[in-house]
């Protein structure tokens, strides 16, 4: 009433010569400042405090010609603040945005959202997060939720404190690889993050482990499902893998990732991408023309030995001389850089021999037999022996590893040699785990003939089939 009494007092125009017109215009006046009265009260039912969170200007409610109502602690609903003035703060201090929510600027000109907000009669000034990182919007949304959860007797502070010593995402990932990386092939440790950093992390790597869900896992995965599907199973896999190992430490109680997204997902048909491989019958003119072109010394050998021997590229790579018994004419490669995980021993070829002789010109400190021409004491890369198929233009028919393809169609088409040594010539696991426990033979002898006809058919030297039995 005396709100009303004093707007009417102050409207425009009120005398006893016009009193109808305005008793009118101070009824519309009445009305008006009870709609501001209930929308006062319409705030305090939905938990907002006019006189400390919130004050309004009743301008806006009753028009220009009723003037300003006030009350404690007034601020204008929609908060001081703008994007613009948020970056151009320079001043020291707290700079209050409206109710409980302040940007705070630090002398080395850094900003910082606070929360000045009161729980169990006591003040707490809770940080929200840095600006700009943190929006000026999403500050609000921040800040209007702690006093939802306040006015709703929420313990927010035990909650907070929770979250500060919970794991994220990219931190559980880094402890993960960390205990498991160890046993992992180099080319693989290398790779293994690449996914999970590219697609991954830009939305899911501040999310504390226990906050994650479903369906921001199934968002993440969604987004490059259809347009690289090898990809995003590997992503799910790695995501899995890293909750696995949370859920194992009591971090989460479920796997948001595991089968509770099967049914989020799309079938695809899994596509299995060969490696470009030339027929066998053209390496020897490939060699040939490797063999003549401009790269250096050292690729051109590894690429050989890597043909002679039908190995992996970083099996070759990373060879040293220490490795090589030249009198018995054996490789024996370690078991970290086996796919297997055990050591295995590679017969050489009189041709492979001769290439090792050729190596021992570039013989330096580091014990390599390929040692890079650009960077001393230094493996090769794997893209530094690719990049020779390029050279000669074979890159759209071939790949390195196709190598070990042509061996093996080779082995089949062209020699008697058995499933077991073929396999076993190309390190690769033969039979079931109990066939593996009884079967201690790796064929030495048996593929050490082989790998001479092998070598024999890329110098195009007749080599008559050897019976190996």
């Amino acid at each position: 009433p005396q709100a009303t009494k004093s707007a009417c007092n102050g409207t425009a125009g009120f005398s006893s010569k016009n009193q109808s017109s305005s008793f009118i215009e101070c009824q519309d006046v009445s009305r008006r400042v009870m709609n501001a009265s209930v929308y006062e009260a319409f705030l305090r039912f939905v938990g907002v405090d006019t006189c400390h969170d919130v004050s309004y200007n009743v301008t806006h409610c009753v028009g220009q010609n009723v003037g300003q109502i006030d009350w404690p602690g007034k601020e204008t609903i929609m908060g001081k603040l703008t994007v613009l003035k948020a970056k151009a703060m320079t001043k020291v201090g707290l700079h209050a945005d409206g109710g409980t929510l302040f940007l705070r600027v630090a002398p080395g000109g850094s900003r910082q959202w606070i929360q000045r907000i009161s729980i169990n009669r006591k003040r707490h000034d809770l940080g929200l997060g840095s600006f700009p990182h943190v929006s000026l919007q999403r500050a609000r949304e921040k800040a209007f939720a702690n006093k939802t959860a306040v006015l709703n007797g929420k313990d927010i502070l035990s909650e907070r404190r929770k979250e500060q010593t919970m794991l994220t995402f990219e931190q559980a990932t880094e402890r993960y690889y960390e205990e498991n990386q160890k046993g992992w092939r180099e080319n693989y440790r290398k790779r293994w993050g690449s996914a999970l950093y590219r697609y991954a992390m830009p939305r899911l790597g501040c999310v504390p482990v226990n906050r994650m869900t479903s369906q921001a896992v199934l968002d993440v995965l969604l987004s490059i499902w259809s347009k690289r599907s090898a990809q995003a199973r590997i992503l799910r896999q790695r995501i899995r893998s890293i909750l696995e190992w949370a859920q194992a430490h009591g971090l989460v109680m479920e796997n948001v990732a595991g089968e509770c997204i099967e049914g989020g997902l799309p079938s695809t048909p899994a596509v299995k991408e060969h490696h470009r491989a030339l027929p066998y019958a053209d390496l020897p003119k490939a060699l040939r023309m490797i063999d003549e072109s401009q790269s250096s010394l050292s690729v051109r050998l590894c690429f050989r030995f890597i043909a002679l021997t039908a190995c992996r590229s970083g099996e070759a790579r990373f060879a040293k001389w220490s490795e090589v018994d030249m009198e018995n004419r054996i490789w024996n490669i370690p078991k970290e850089r086996m796919k297997m995980k055990h050591d295995f021993r590679v017969p050489l070829s009189t041709v492979a021999i001769a290439v090792l002789e050729q190596a021992a010109t570039l013989r330096d400190s580091s014990d390599l037999i390929f040692p890079s021409t650009t960077k001393r004491g230094v493996a090769l890369s794997d893209m530094a022996v690719s990049a020779v198929l390029k050279r000669v233009g074979l890159a759209e028919q071939a790949t390195v590893h196709g190598l070990r393809s042509g061996f093996r169609n080779w082995a089949a088409e062209k020699t008697n040699a058995d499933y077991a040594t073929m396999e076993m010539s190309l390190a690769h696991a033969v039979g079931n785990t109990v066939e593996r426990s009884y079967a201690s033979s790796d064929l030495y002898e048996k593929r050490k003939i082989l790998m001479q006809q092998w070598g024999d058919f890329l110098e195009q030297r007749r080599a008559d089939v050897v019976n190996l039995y």
